[in-house]
């Protein structure tokens, strides 16, 4: 699952476009676990947000949005999107998940024709 949310990173970057925060909310969120798991294996910090409900949340921000309570998603975001706390990446932990993704790419395109049938 990770490694399938990497490659959104991979995509992003192949495409130009800069990532310069990764921000993590909702029921993954509460896993100490997981949290450490996704920023070792994007080898970048995650920021863990304050809201529990990411997708009502962001909905609700939307919405502030449509209604004119501010002007643009990133001005809402910036007036009421809270950091809790930054899970910081594991050197040594990187290097193990970056050698495991690389295997990934290679095998993931193999598997989509097992289903294709």
């Amino acid at each position: 699952m990770a490694f399938s949310l990497r490659d959104t990173f991979t995509l992003f970057n192949e495409m130009k476009v800069a990532v310069n925060r990764i921000r993590l909310g909702g029921g993954g969120a509460r896993s100490p676990l997981w949290r450490q798991i996704q920023a070792d294996v994007y080898g970048h910090e995650v920021e863990i947000v304050e809201a529990e409900e990411g997708a009502a949340y962001g909905a609700a921000i939307l919405a502030g949005v449509g209604a004119g309570a501010w002007k643009s998603v990133d001005e809402a975001c910036s007036a009421v999107v809270r950091v809790a706390r930054t899970v910081q990446t594991q050197a040594a932990a990187v290097s193990v998940m970056n050698a495991s993704y690389a295997a990934y790419r290679r095998v993931y395109p193999a598997t989509k024709n097992i289903f294709a049938a």
